[in-house]
């Protein structure tokens, strides 16, 4: 279930510099010619990136235990990955860390027993304050694989959309004390700004989408610094293997 969720939020968070944008910023018959390369730069920024930081809040989605409603992933394109999560209102929440095909998971009891309904308590007794462990030829772990590959949520901006709405830039603006350039327009019939660094190379720093249901922020940063290496200690751990041998004898 998390690794779906994480896949889900990834390719929203990259999605925001979808080619709809960039067919917006060249229309004939709008948009503006600055904004169209200053989308295209962004996006080829995003293409290129080793790594990346995306952090994600979703405002519609703070009452439904279900869905998540923020995270804070890094990633790269060779699959290693460090991220924190939390649900909607009463889901809980959760830590990943993967390198390589290793996996470790820690969720507190909310997100077992949301995800599990009547097992959720006995698994959060059962695994305490420990990560689980395991890799991603298990199947509890299988989607993991793709959740944290930056390569594959990148190809996601290969994929054709359109649009017929005008981007323009609004002025600047600072965002996390970095000097921004703001351009508003839509994607997908839904309002949303995004914040390009005003300095070369421009970079997506953040969107705002806001309107008909949706209300997200995202945040792009880390462009090609390494994905934080330390993995949890064996005594801060659980192998999924010696979880389920726990169960059985519980």
């Amino acid at each position: 279930m998390a690794g779906r969720s994480l896949i889900c939020a990834g390719a929203s968070a990259l999605l925001v510099l979808s080619p709809a944008l960039v067919t917006a910023a060249t229309a004939d018959d709008g948009g503006d010619a600055d904004a169209r390369e200053l989308v295209r730069e962004a996006q080829r920024n995003v293409l290129d990136a080793t790594s990346l930081r995306l952090t994600l809040t979703d405002r519609a989605a703070a009452g439904n235990s279900e869905k998540l409603t923020s995270m804070d992933l890094t990633l790269d394109r060779t699959g290693n990955c460090v991220g924190s999560f939390r649900m909607g209102r009463g889901g809980g929440s959760f830590d990943i860390v993967k390198r390589g095909d290793e996996v470790w998971m820690k969720a507190d009891r909310a997100y077992w027993k949301t995800q599990l309904h009547g097992q959720g308590d006995e698994t959060a007794d059962l695994v305490r304050d420990r990560y689980v462990h395991g890799t991603t030829n298990e199947s509890t772990f299988k989607d993991f694989g793709h959740a944290c590959d930056l390569k594959a949520l990148q190809k996601g901006l290969s994929l054709d959309t359109s649009s017929d709405e005008s981007l323009t830039k609004d002025g600047r603006a600072k965002v996390d004390g970095l000097d921004v350039i703001t351009l508003r327009g839509k994607e997908d019939g839904v309002p949303t700004t995004l914040y390009i660094t005003a300095d070369s190379p421009h970079r997506l720093v953040k969107s705002v989408q806001k309107g008909g249901g949706t209300d997200e922020t995202t945040g792009v940063s880390d462009y090609g610094e390494p994905v934080p290496s330390r993995t949890p200690a064996p005594g801060d751990s659980v192998d999924l293997s010696d979880l389920e041998h726990e169960s059985q004898h519980s």
